[in-house]
């Protein structure tokens, strides 16, 4: 450790990193609550988090204050986001969770989003597999099994060929 960053504060040094982390991308609580616990890499090797889970904690308030961390904020883009991505409703709400958002905030979020699940699930299958769409019981099979994965519902895989103008 050098002088320079001995001498600050330990708070200080946690806030810039959270600066940091947050100027990249939007994070949910818990997502910034561990990266700031989590070894820093440095030269000589991973060091030990100095602060305290006080000091993470006024971070976390502080970053909450200035609006640079807001978990609605946070699920209403990645939404956006991973839709873009041709994920579906499902897979969506998994990572969600996985990254510590609260059940009913993802709900609302879903609930507020605008997205035609049913097109998206149809987009991402010509994309895959070209139009038109196979009719065939193996294809549909293969599609619906592409499109359970990417985390679309049923229902919406079925729609793609109950809609079938041909």
């Amino acid at each position: 450790m050098n002088e320079s960053t001995s001498r600050r504060p330990a708070y200080a040094r946690l806030l810039d990193r959270a600066v940091r982390i947050l100027a990249a991308r939007d994070h949910s609580e818990q997502e910034l609550r561990r990266k700031l616990s989590a070894p820093v890499m440095t030269k000589n090797g991973p060091q030990a988090p100095e602060g305290t889970e006080e000091d993470i904690d006024r971070v976390i308030a502080w970053c909450h204050e200035q609006h640079y961390l807001d978990d609605s904020r946070f699920v209403a883009r990645f939404i956006a986001g991973r839709s873009r991505k041709g994920y579906g409703p499902a897979r969506i709400r998994q990572e969600l969770n996985q990254k510590g958002i609260a059940r009913e905030s993802i709900e609302k979020a879903m609930r507020d989003c605008d997205i035609d699940w049913a097109a998206l699930a149809r987009e991402q299958a010509i994309r895959k597999y070209g139009e038109p769409l196979a009719k065939e019981f193996s294809e549909k099979v293969k599609i619906q099994r592409f499109l359970l994965y990417r985390g679309f519902l049923m229902e919406d895989i079925q729609d793609i060929w109950r809609n079938f103008t041909d």
